[in-house]
């Protein structure tokens, strides 16, 4: 028990903290589109901008799927300052930066970012973490760290 919220702890002192910076109505019944802006924990002078859709209630009660909200999502990622690169997971798998609940129990999108060394670039892929129609909904955004090696 103690290892898990230790693991637990680690996971959200590492990740980041999302700030919306816009929010678009797309239709009458209240369904809208969030914007938010996420800084890369490990890597000053890079911030993401990822876009998912919010379904409003009346859309849960008349289409189903309560607790639940789709995988879809856009992500761009640029250097907004000088960028210092920090003590990053240099594995294939990436690292998790961010993460929020899509739905109640099983989905959330996620943000990895993952080290191309031969070509001196971060890539960031934003993800949902359950499969969806049978296909992963996903997004990508590369961020040069200078002339390649």
């Amino acid at each position: 028990m103690l290892a898990r919220l230790a693991l637990a702890a680690t996971v959200l002192a590492t990740t980041a903290q999302a700030e919306v910076v816009g929010k678009v109505g797309v239709d009458w019944v209240g369904n809208d589109i969030y914007i938010e802006a996420i800084p890369d924990p490990k890597v000053q002078g890079v911030t993401c901008h990822v876009a998912y859709f919010d379904r409003s209630v009346i859309d849960r009660v008349s289409n189903g799927n309560w607790f639940e909200d789709p995988s879809y999502s856009a992500l761009d990622c640029s250097q907004t300052g000088p960028i210092t690169v920090g003590d990053i997971d240099t594995g294939e798998d990436g690292e998790n930066i961010f993460s929020s609940r899509t739905s109640l129990i099983f989905k959330s999108l996620m943000v990895t970012r993952i080290f191309d060394a031969k070509n001196n670039a971060l890539v960031y892929l934003a993800h949902a973490s359950e499969l969806t129609q049978g296909s992963g909904k996903m997004s990508i955004s590369v961020v040069p760290l200078g002339a390649a090696k």
